[in-house]
């Protein structure tokens, strides 16, 4: 198995070490790991493409190569660049620093990765893991996340994927516990903390401009029952099925009885 790996937080970030750990144990002796991940952090640029813009690709080591660009540039770059003759099977994404759960997954640059995968026509899965205050303090947080092989062994060999015009992929959340603590893994929803927005705060920098940094919410507020960031919260891992097609099909039938 051929598989590429990329990342929203940047080529030296210690997630995509785990992340390649990982690859390389699904992809087994005979198997390729390949990594393209973008140059400096991209958090937060969901599916965002260098359009008006090129993107340099530099090569940092055997199947190492960053690129300064945004993780669905660094798919991209993958696919029709670096194994242009030899495409991989299967690409992931993290494992992110912080959740990509609730609404979380709107912004995010990892799900942003696995979306352009998907869309590529490639198997795609995103990795994340939940920081919380039972792992932040653990010399690796990332503990939880490392146990991930067998996640990823069972949704290759046994989770619904298919060939439609928007593809499915897949969007993995750790929880936020040391790996001994973590329950096991659930079939989830998208969730939502109700009450959470990301928003905008002012500061003056020593200069007198003015300058708006964007936050996010509490990120320990408990989705509904059977979501992503309820199960994380319950020292669960989640699984969640996505598409691309952000068509409301819920309101579509009363919709055409109303517009005709």
């Amino acid at each position: 198995m051929r598989i590429l790996i990329t990342n929203d937080d940047g080529i030296n970030a210690p997630g995509l070490v785990v992340l390649d750990a990982l690859a390389r144990d699904l992809a087994g002796p005979g198997g390729e790991v390949w990594t393209v991940a973008p140059a400096f952090e991209q958090s937060g640029v969901g599916h965002c493409i260098s359009y008006v813009h090129p993107t340099m690709i530099t090569q940092f080591g055997d199947r190492r190569f960053a690129a300064e660009g945004t993780p669905a540039d660094c798919v991209m770059a993958g696919i029709y660049d670096v194994m242009k003759d030899n495409p991989p099977d299967l690409i992931l994404s993290g494992v992110n620093r912080g959740n990509n759960a609730a609404e979380n997954v709107l912004y995010s640059g990892t799900i942003g990765a696995a979306m352009e995968g998907a869309l590529q026509g490639v198997r795609s899965i995103a990795l994340s893991q939940f920081y919380g205050p039972r792992n932040v303090i653990l010399d690796d947080p990332f503990e939880a996340a490392a146990t991930g092989a067998e996640v990823l062994r069972r949704l290759m060999d046994d989770a619904f994927w298919d060939d439609a015009d928007y593809p499915l992929f897949y969007n993995i959340n750790f929880p936020p516990v040391p790996a001994a603590d973590v329950k096991g893994a659930r079939l989830t929803r998208q969730g939502v903390r109700r009450g959470v927005r990301h928003r905008v705060e002012a500061q003056m920098a020593p200069s007198g401009r003015r300058f708006l940094w964007v936050r996010g919410g509490d990120q320990q507020v408990r989705t509904a029952d059977g979501t992503d960031a309820a199960a994380n919260l319950d020292d669960y891992i989640s699984v969640t099925p996505l598409r691309c097609d952000l068509t409301a099909h819920d309101a579509f039938d009363r919709l055409s009885d109303r517009l005709g």
